[in-house]
């Protein structure tokens, strides 16, 4: 049986809370600005209160580990970052960052203040943390697989943006953060107007805490669980709790952490290009050598000075500029590996990044500046622009062989 209810509180600093009995266990949910000392405070009296035997907020293990242990990425491999194409989910979680030390920097307070109170209060009172919010990178990829593929560059663009504007952030920015977490307030505009991404941003998130929670709390091992979760999530989650417990929300909850694979036929494009583009020298060729060398040159030429200008402005080291120029023709015929990849491998052996680097890292890249300055976010630049220039070369090289064969 699921029974929920108010709690009236005459303190109106205290954030709204509902309360959900669900079986044996008691779930107090307390709704939070994300963006405000009085919702810390209140986190922290009420864990301290006694009257919990665990909390669960709305944190990830990523989330988690970056909260508690800022200079996690110091730790990390960053050429096995490139290998395992983690680079755009990296510099997305900077540039999330960067926006969140902005906020702080103007507010005086920083986003999350709620949840690393939680996090040391429960460490104080020995009480069980529970972390029942769905991993960053696999919410960005769901978000980015659910929309159409025209609103995947405004996507791009806005958090682009969030970068390249040095604007005070606005009373609405900072309301926005007190309903959500920066990743929702960083797309708050577009959610909004989009169902397809509202769902993976906000409601997937709701039914993936409640589903936590199932299998945190499976057989009851806790009676009163303290659930600290920002305002915006707090209708759906205790609309999720209050319905009948899963059956098997461990195998629920995976389908929400799965990542639709692409079509097939995705993974052979860039095989059928290099198809083309070889097949283009063979008829080249055929009609002429001179034309064949002429389409080769060109294709090496392109290729290479659009790749070369990418690492360029990303203010590359010159062996690595020159290492992309001549890799960036010959890696656009070999799907398996990339001219950004070989950039940031090359960069990485002329600018190893320092200590100092990943200690500033968080505050570098909250300034368009910083990224060039910060070695390790320097070097995620290259990778991307490399890539970017080399994506553009392919395509620009090609269009111009297949001119000059049909021409």
């Amino acid at each position: 049986m699921t029974d929920t209810q108010d709690i009236a509180s005459p303190d109106t600093a205290s954030g709204p809370r509902e309360v959900v009995v669900s079986g044996d266990t008691r779930y107090t949910l307390l709704g939070t600005a994300h963006v405000s000392r009085a919702s810390a405070d209140e986190v922290r009296e009420l864990i301290e209160s006694g009257d919990f035997d665990a909390v669960a907020i709305e944190l990830c293990e990523s989330r988690h580990q970056s909260l508690t242990q800022p200079n996690t990425l110091a730790d990390q491999d960053l050429f096995q970052v490139f290998r395992q194409g983690k680079a755009g989910m990296v510099a997305a979680s900077l540039a999330l960052g960067a926006f969140q030390q902005r906020v702080a920097e103007q507010s005086g307070i920083e986003p999350g203040a709620e949840m690393r109170e939680a996090v040391k209060a429960c460490r104080r009172a020995e009480l069980p943390l529970l972390l029942i919010d769905r991993d960053i990178g696999v919410t960005l990829k769901r978000i980015y697989a659910n929309v159409p593929w025209w609103q995947r560059a405004s996507l791009i663009g806005g958090l682009a943006g969030s970068l390249v504007s040095r604007q005070k952030i606005s009373s609405e920015d900072i309301e926005r953060l007190k309903q959500g977490d920066v990743l929702e307030s960083t797309f708050a505009e577009f959610a909004q107007q989009s169902e397809a991404l509202y769902t993976p941003l906000i409601s997937e998130r709701d039914r993936y805490m409640a589903l936590r929670l199932a299998e945190d709390n499976t057989p009851a091992r806790y009676r009163e669980v303290l659930v600290v979760v920002g305002a915006g999530h707090l209708k759906g989650l205790t609309e999720h709790l209050r319905a009948p417990p899963p059956a098997e929300p461990a195998s629920e909850r995976a389908a929400l952490d799965a990542i639709k694979p692409r079509a097939r036929w995705w993974k052979a494009i860039p095989w059928l290009i290099t198809a083309l583009v070889l097949i283009g020298f063979a008829i080249g060729f055929s009609r002429d050598t001179q034309l064949g060398w002429q389409l080769i040159g060109e294709w090496f030429l392109i290729n290479g000075v659009l790749s070369a200008l990418g690492a360029t402005i990303a203010l590359a080291h010159p062996l690595t500029i020159l290492a992309t120029f001549f890799a960036a023709p010959l890696t656009s015929l070999n799907p398996t590996i990339g001219a950004g990849f070989v950039a940031a491998g090359v960069e990485l052996a002329m600018r190893r990044p320092k200590v100092r680097d990943f200690s500033r890292l968080r505050h570098d890249v909250a300034s368009l500046k910083g990224w060039w300055r910060n070695r390790v976010s320097r070097t995620l630049l290259v990778f991307l622009l490399a890539t970017v220039g080399s994506a553009a070369g392919t395509w620009i090289a090609g269009l111009r062989i297949a001119g000059q064969l049909l021409g």
